[in-house]
């Protein structure tokens, strides 16, 4: 017997999303309008497991969550709402090839979900796709002009694209439908910043702190404003603001962390990304935050505990997602520099430039590695003794 069901997506959005959160003032990861979308009716037994697989995942059962709602998927390949929670589940888990994929056949098979738009186009950007990010959200805005959540996103994924311009375009859309939205003002402050007008920048943040002064989102506007001013102090106090708005809100935190690594404060950054982690024990970036926290920790001349768990993060990491160039290149270093093992360091150099865009930051400093990491060429033969 097949059952009709509503298609929209579980609680599990609610519940445990928490992680996806956008980077600088961007939007959260929010329940949206149901889909429009007629889908064939599901299977009872796919929902069933569907249903048990998201209590599972809001007990902190993950692994349980995540075979679950791959039966339940096996069951009913067309149950979106199943493809919707495993992308959620696996993001959390830091698998997020996984989380893409589950997700972008979410969004397939449920094309007018805001929800499903939005948690695939924060999957993206946290891989760092951020072209392939706003081309999704532009396709949706385009069928969808007033969803402002979607557009304020999709501002976000512009602007880290390159497309600054577009994204100006995209905020003032916003604006237009909610006039002093807090962080469509936040994302636009960002913009300007990053084409360095850094006076309009802030006098943008400054009216979405005015709008929102418990918007945590313009609270770290100003933070990375600050950041870039030169003011580590007042960026910190910035971010500070931003976590207490928003407790849940790890990008604050990732952000302080990155403030006290900045500035040498290897213990204190050391804290914040711990305080992430408690939370959310899979997340990618802190994990990568708590390395170089431990690794600027450790002696080079006698590196100890901090290095080999520092060692011991990087590898999990990599071993999750292999192409995660922020791993390979600190694992690389840590051999290279610390465990004295240029054997192994030289390869991950090397699959770092494989992996890395043309304008990665790191680039010219891996390449000098692998230079100095070459093996010597081997010695020629010593020519014989003449006879005697």
């Amino acid at each position: 017997m097949m059952v009709r069901m509503r298609r929209l997506s579980l609680a599990l959005a609610t519940a445990l999303a928490l992680a996806l959160t956008a980077c600088g003032g961007g939007a959260r990861l929010q329940p949206g309008p149901k889909a429009q979308a007629e889908l064939p009716p599901a299977n009872p037994e796919a929902v069933s497991r569907m249903v048990k697989g998201v209590q599972a995942a809001k007990e902190g059962q993950r692994s349980r969550a995540i075979q679950l709602l791959r039966e339940a998927i096996a069951i009913d390949p067309n149950l979106y709402e199943a493809h919707y929670d495993l992308g959620i589940v696996l993001a959390l888990t830091g698998d997020l090839a996984g989380a893409e994929e589950h997700l972008a056949q979410a969004a397939r098979l449920a094309p007018d979900s805001h929800e499903a738009a939005f948690a695939l186009a924060e999957v993206q950007r946290r891989r760092g796709s951020h072209r392939d990010a706003a081309a999704g959200l532009s396709s949706f805005v385009e069928r969808h002009p007033d969803a402002v959540e979607a557009r304020t996103l999709l501002v976000a994924a512009l602007r880290n694209a390159g497309q600054v311009d577009k994204a100006i375009a995209q905020g003032r859309e916003v604006l237009v439908r909610k006039p002093g939205d807090a962080s469509a003002l936040s994302e636009l402050a960002l913009c300007h910043l990053a084409k360095g007008e850094r006076d309009t920048a802030q006098l943008l943040a400054r009216q979405a702190l005015d709008t929102g002064p418990k918007n945590a989102g313009a609270h770290r506007a100003m933070g990375l404003i600050l950041l870039q001013m030169g003011d580590d102090a007042g960026a910190f106090q910035s971010f500070s603001k931003a976590a207490t708005e928003d407790p849940r809100d790890t990008t604050a935190r990732m952000n302080m962390g990155t403030v006290l690594l900045r500035a040498g404060a290897y213990a204190k950054a050391e804290e914040q990304f711990r305080a992430i982690l408690q939370a959310s024990p899979e997340d990618a970036e802190a994990q990568l935050g708590l390395a170089a926290a431990l690794r600027g920790q450790a002696d080079p001349k006698t590196p100890g505990p901090k290095a080999e768990e520092a060692k011991q993060i990087l590898t999990k990491v990599l071993e999750k997602d292999a192409h995660n160039v922020g791993a390979l290149f600190n694992l690389a270093v840590l051999y290279a520099d610390f465990l004295k093992k240029p054997a192994e360091a030289r390869p991950l150099f090397e699959r770092f430039l494989a992996d890395a865009s043309g304008d990665h930051p790191a680039r010219a400093e891996a390449q000098k590695y692998v230079s100095a990491l070459a093996a010597p060429p081997p010695a020629a033969p010593s020519p014989p003794e003449p006879k005697k």
